[in-house]
């Protein structure tokens, strides 16, 4: 199977010396950041729609991604210039959709058990690789598919007299995501950072402009701090994010993306005094094990020694 590496990240002309140690410091803090992010939009929740929040965020990322281009005297029609415009049209459709899918559930539920279930986008990956990549599978990878929804299941507990028909909106962002990610796969090979950052955020603009218009709710002053704030905070990620890839391979790197569940855990229980519950607690620890062991899984096969290939 191919390696599952985020964003950006086979691109030659990114890649620098090998740093691990650096480049887990910045995936590290880039789980954190984003943590930051998805606790920051929950505590609004209540006074803006999760689509508004979602188009705020975008606005703020896209803006805070213009003043870096314009720093580094990059232009903007050599920014925008791709010979996959339909490709990266769906890609930041499916990232809005995932975004906005999560915000729903945290509008609803613990920020804790949303981000343990949006984690199943590495598994959702492993089934769409197959019809969409022509990627072979092994028994070993459905057995982690499977681990992970029982995983799920025991988060959302249906039928436990607490299930919410929000439970399954991280599910579907997840989905979204995964979606998000394959396409990723495809455009990198082609297209360079910039470009792909540029897109990503006007297309969230507009994708997510053509929506809030459904959803729009008065704003207040403090809400366009919160939009703008997040933007800027979504931006360090993304490009802490890029600079970990750059300086390390995927396999090392993608398992430290669980270190947001850390993160979201701390700051729910901080800002909304949110303790999780056994069941979050197992559930995640099924969700992690199983993405864990495709990373492994993973690496495994990129190991050009390994023939086994499962």
């Amino acid at each position: 199977m191919k390696k599952f590496d985020g964003e950006t990240l086979k691109n030659p002309l990114l890649f620098e010396e090998s740093r691990p140690s650096l480049a887990i410091l910045f995936m590290i803090t880039a789980m954190f950041l984003i943590s930051l992010v998805d606790s920051f939009c929950k505590v609004f929740t209540d006074e803006l729609h999760a689509v508004q929040l979602v188009w705020g965020y975008f606005v703020g990322i896209f803006a805070a991604l213009c003043l870096y281009f314009v720093f580094r005297r990059l232009g903007f029609r050599a920014l925008a210039h791709t010979n996959r415009m339909g490709l990266h049209w769906f890609r930041s459709g499916c990232l809005v959709g995932s975004i906005m899918s999560l915000f729903v559930g945290l509008t609803y539920m613990p920020i804790t058990d949303a981000t343990a279930i949006g984690f199943m986008a590495p598994l959702f990956i492993t089934i769409l690789s197959i019809p969409l990549l022509n990627e072979k599978v092994g028994t070993h990878r459905w057995i982690a598919v499977v681990a992970g929804l029982i995983g799920v299941v025991i988060i959302i507990r249906p039928g436990g007299g607490i299930w919410h028909w929000s439970s399954i909106m991280p599910l579907i962002g997840a989905v979204f995501f995964a979606f998000y990610q394959i396409t990723t796969r495809v455009i990198t090979s082609n297209d360079r950072t910039q470009t792909i950052l540029f897109h990503t955020g006007f297309g969230g603009v507009v994708w997510s402009s053509i929506i809030v218009l459904f959803f729009w709710n008065e704003t207040r002053t403090e809400h366009w701090i919160l939009f703008f704030g997040t933007g800027i905070l979504g931006a360090l990620a993304h490009l802490c994010m890029v600079s970990a890839f750059r300086r390390a391979q995927a396999s090392l790197i993608a398992p430290f993306n669980y270190t947001k569940l850390i993160f979201v855990g701390i700051l729910g229980f901080i800002m909304f005094e949110e303790v999780p519950t056994l069941n979050t607690l197992i559930g995640s620890a099924l969700i992690v094990f199983a993405g864990l062991f495709v990373y492994y899984q993973e690496s495994r096969t990129a190991n050009p020694n390994n023939q086994t290939g499962e």
